[in-house]
């Protein structure tokens, strides 16, 4: 049965006239339109990140909807997961972040007094390489060097992060706006996808259709599954190291939870960044203290990496990890951390995209320009064959 809108179009698309126009032509439209559209990205900075950022929400938010979606509706799941996003995010604000900003003030002040109780524990250390002539300078000097550094970064490094979040306070209107502008089209993506979908399947030419949808399954499914995988992988790891800091009586336990679980998006140096300042605190306190956040620091991120984060995402990134490192270096080294952060999910779109070509293309040779023989065989594209059995046939 047809309702009132979908007869109307219909009328409409009856009553149209075609205006003819060459292919050559609508391939021009086409690229200006591209092209149009980049430039309006380039110059409004604003659009590109509301498009990435609402993508990548949308991407990431249709693993848990595909889960859902086996035991209720689709719209449904939708809704579902958008409330428990929504509940997800105001419990960070109201409980977490106000805990972790005490916790930062409280180690920003505290770090003066853990730099002298470093500085009892490292020149014993210190000595050992002197006498070994390991060392760059005397352990006094040294020492007092590295605490003079120690110092400078992490005040340096404390300043610029609060002064950071009091941009963040005194614009919260902005960020406020862009978040519920990135909510509001990820939601559009979502409950749109299929519709999204099918108008991609009708701008490809018919006999490539079902190749475009099954390129749209697989880099819906790969990249899905890779983000929200490593949201929870995410989170996860963070809980598991807050819970170890603070089993193993080291301060601050919750903070260095957190700065865990914002590292872990980095590949291979994540781990070292993220637990470092727990292992520091726990040397602080003493050595054997040190020797145990170590230990569960290297647990933690084994179990995480090895045993959770196959189990959530499965085979979404199926590359080898040498050319992830090679693209971590190389997004660092282009991009910066944006870079680094995104090499992960770019190289698995690459090898989507390698799997899928790797299966489609076809070398054709080239006829030869003259008439004379050559005596090489001449392969005829696929769709040529038929035709010309047919022809030798009726001959």
């Amino acid at each position: 049965m047809q309702t009132r809108g979908t007869r109307r179009d219909t009328l409409e698309t009856e009553a149209a006239t075609p205006i003819w126009i060459s292919r050559r032509t609508r391939k021009a439209v086409m690229v200006a339109g591209v092209a149009a559209l980049a430039l309006l990205l380039w110059r409004v900075p604003a659009l590109m990140s509301l498009s990435v950022g609402s993508v990548a929400l949308a991407v990431a938010l249709a693993f848990p909807v595909r889960t859902f979606s086996r035991v209720m509706p689709r719209r449904a799941a939708i809704a579902f997961t958008i409330l428990l996003a929504v509940a997800l995010l105001v419990l960070a604000i109201t409980v977490f972040v106000p805990v972790i900003a005490n916790q930062l003030g409280a180690l920003v002040a505290a770090v003066p007094g853990i730099a002298r109780q470093l500085g009892d524990r490292v020149p014993s250390m210190l000595d050992w390489l002197a006498a070994r002539g390991l060392s760059l300078g005397s352990p006094d000097h040294v020492l007092a060097e590295t605490q003079q550094r120690l110092l400078a970064a992490v005040q340096q490094f404390a300043g610029r992060l609060l002064g950071g979040l009091g941009q963040v306070v005194s614009g919260v209107a902005g960020v406020v706006v862009a978040l519920l502008g990135i909510v509001l089209v990820a939601v559009y993506l979502l409950v749109d996808g299929r519709r999204i979908q099918a108008t991609l399947l009708r701008a490809a030419p018919h006999r490539y259709r079902r190749d475009v949808r099954a390129l749209w399954d697989a880099l819906g499914t790969t990249l899905s599954r890779y983000l929200g995988g490593l949201a929870l992988a995410m989170a996860i790891e963070g809980a598991l190291a807050a819970i170890a800091f603070h089993v193993l009586g080291v301060p601050y336990a919750f903070l260095l939870g957190a700065w865990v679980s914002v590292t872990a998006v980095i590949p291979y140096v994540g781990a070292w960044l993220g637990y470092t300042p727990g292992i520091l605190l726990a040397l602080a306190i003493s050595p054997t203290r040190a020797l145990a956040a170590v230990v569960a620091s290297m647990s933690i991120n084994l179990v995480v990496g090895n045993v959770i984060s196959p189990r959530i995402q499965g085979q979404a990134v199926r590359v080898h990890p040498m050319l992830i490192f090679f693209a971590v270096v190389a997004g660092g080294e282009l991009f910066g951390v944006p870079g680094v952060v995104l090499a992960v999910p770019s190289m698995a779109v690459l090898r989507v995209l390698y799997d899928f070509l790797r299966a489609r293309v076809r070398v054709v040779d080239e006829p030869p320009a003259t008439n004379e023989p050559t005596g090489y065989a001449v392969a005829s594209p696929p769709e040529a064959r038929p035709r010309a059995l047919a022809a030798a046939g009726r001959s």
